[in-house]
């Protein structure tokens, strides 16, 4: 099928259904039946690949762990022998798949193994929940088919709820452009002693991507032809994923570490706002394609089962918990907010922006979040989300603007939570953010536009892997932005990734960088590290 009628097929299921119907779980399971072709019979109508009849390997796209709890641990893989091409190279069959999870590398003692069921319908991807493990414990896991097996994984599960653990190392990542540049810095990344990676979001991008791999330059490869259009259809998004996940620096990382992943908009459309598009499409047209995009999304991330997707829909922010030490709030702000004020863009504050019915989260995130604070034991309570937090003005003069899509455009939303926190007697905040291909460190002010006001917490904002190729240590706006904004205590452009170590006394922050992404192998660099002590909250340098 050509993309074009594709297409079409998503604006005729689009119009038949109407937004209303849509909406409801049966509209949205018919509409996205018809518009991805899948089987109407469900997963028990498909007959059974005999794997031994795999003959080229399938784990292409490597392994992955994710969301630790403290007696689980949740694994990852996808059946693709050809992840370039739509169907991966396998028959629309099912295919058993067996796990093995082991307390070493060799896995000569194995703790759990089992089987599970690669379905056509998710693509042959597999999802293993194991159970019933001992807390805060590195384990090792791999996967069998036929003739074939995976590389090893390595991950962990998160210390016991009541343990007072004294320290917790994470990563935070954002922002893979495949076509700016290599991902080198997960290639450092793998190499990192961190316990868990949070990614914040556009884990892809739907832009095209040309033959010679756009900024990569390729000349010992040619990418197919389909990759060098946008995303649309749920054929189109899982090949795309087949295409970053096929990186070998990405499936380094996702080997090493656990990760706790959550999306921003290019997943799914650059700055869609709840079922607003970018472009000027029917809500039921965009509804279907975030759909696609949705499921293709669950499809290929090491996500339990209540964030699997109905329809449109799909229940990404949770709660995870690593002892007594740290609390994580995962949040989603692209899927509940309301559309970007004044057309989105950097713009004047106003009347429209300033409304306090506008939100980022939507009420019921919202209260969520705040309740888990007011029940909250832990030393840390970190917020793992996408956009600039705190506020950043774009130069130091009255005539200053912001950007309508971060928590600037909805400075009531944000007013809103950091009361909740001060509420909740909440000492020790942290924002995880990603989004905007720069590192910030921010002092998260009670009143932002009085620098001696009380300091309620700290973000930072891990800069992109590849977004914005390599980037500069002092782009264009540093001085006006570093002016502008008191409560900013660094900014740095190059590409790379943030490493926070949480102490029962303090947290450290140390920003990474590697100097081009457009050439492979690149070094890595610290650009700055930052320390903020328990009780009394505010970014100083290490």
């Amino acid at each position: 099928m050509t993309h074009s009628s594709h297409q079409q097929e998503l604006r005729d299921a689009a119009r038949n259904l109407g937004r209303r119907r849509f909406l409801t779980v049966t509209g949205a399971a018919a509409a996205l039946a018809f518009s991805v072709n899948l089987p109407a019979a469900g997963t028990a109508s498909a007959a059974e690949l005999d794997a031994r009849k795999i003959s080229e390997d399938p784990f292409t796209l490597g392994v992955a762990s994710g969301d630790p709890l403290p007696d689980s641990v949740l694994l990852w893989t996808k059946l693709a022998p050809r992840p370039y091409e739509p169907g991966s190279g396998l028959p629309r069959t099912r295919v058993q798949v067996r796990w093995e999870l082991a307390r070493d590398e060799r896995f000569s003692r194995i703790v759990r193994r089992g089987s599970a069921t690669a379905h056509p319908e998710f693509d042959h991807s597999v999802h293993v929940e194991v159970k019933g493990l001992e807390a805060d414990r590195v384990f090792y896991y791999r996967f069998r088919t036929g003739n074939w097996t995976s590389r090893t994984g390595r991950t962990r599960t998160a210390p016991a709820r009541a343990a007072r653990n004294s320290t917790l190392s994470l990563a935070a990542v954002s922002c893979q452009a495949y076509h700016d540049g290599y991902f080198t810095a997960y290639k450092h990344l793998a190499q990192e002693d961190v316990d868990v990676v949070f990614h914040l979001g556009d884990y892809l991008y739907e832009y095209a991507v040309d033959a010679t791999g756009g900024a990569r330059a390729y000349t010992d490869r040619t990418l197919p032809a389909h990759f060098n259009r946008e995303t649309i259809t749920l054929e189109d998004y899982r090949l795309r994923y087949g295409l970053y996940k096929s990186d070998p620096d990405l499936r380094a990382a996702h080997a090493a570490h656990p990760f706790v992943v959550t999306w921003d908009d290019h997943e799914t459309e650059n700055n869609y706002a709840g079922d607003i598009p970018e472009n000027d499409v029917p809500p039921e047209e965009f509804l279907l394609r975030r759909a696609a995009a949705y499921r293709a999304y669950w499809e290929n991330q090491p996500l339990r089962t209540p964030q699997r997707p109905t329809g449109p829909d799909m229940k990404l922010y949770r709660r995870l918990h690593f002892g007594r030490l740290a609390q994580f709030d995962i949040l989603d702000t692209r899927q509940y907010r309301s559309d970007q004020a004044y057309g989105d863009g950097w713009q004047k504050p106003g009347p429209e922006s300033e409304n306090p019915s506008r939100t980022l989260t939507g009420a019921a995130q919202e209260r969520w979040l705040l309740d888990g604070w007011r029940a909250s034991h832990a030393t840390w309570n970190v917020v793992p989300q996408q956009v600039t937090f705190a506020q950043r003005r774009d130069v130091p003069t009255d005539a200053f603007k912001l950007s309508m899509d971060a928590w600037d455009g909805y400075p009531a939303s944000r007013d809103r939570v950091l009361k909740g926190a001060e509420a909740a007697g909440i000492d020790n905040l942290m924002v995880l953010t990603g989004d905007v291909h720069v590192g910030y460190g921010f002092d998260l002010k009670k009143n932002f536009d009085d620098p001696s006001s009380r300091t309620l917490g700290t973000e930072i904002v891990a800069t992109s892997i590849t977004s914005g190729k390599n980037g500069s240590d002092k782009p264009g706006s540093w001085n006006n932005q570093m002016q502008a904004n008191p409560h900013m205590k660094f900014f740095n452009g190059r590409r790379g990734y943030a490493v926070v170590t949480l102490g029962a006394q303090r947290a450290r922050a140390d920003y990474r960088t590697v100097s081009a992404v457009t050439t492979p192998g690149a070094p890595l660099a610290t650009a700055g590290s930052f320390v903020t002590e328990v009780g009394n909250q505010g970014l100083t340098p290490a």
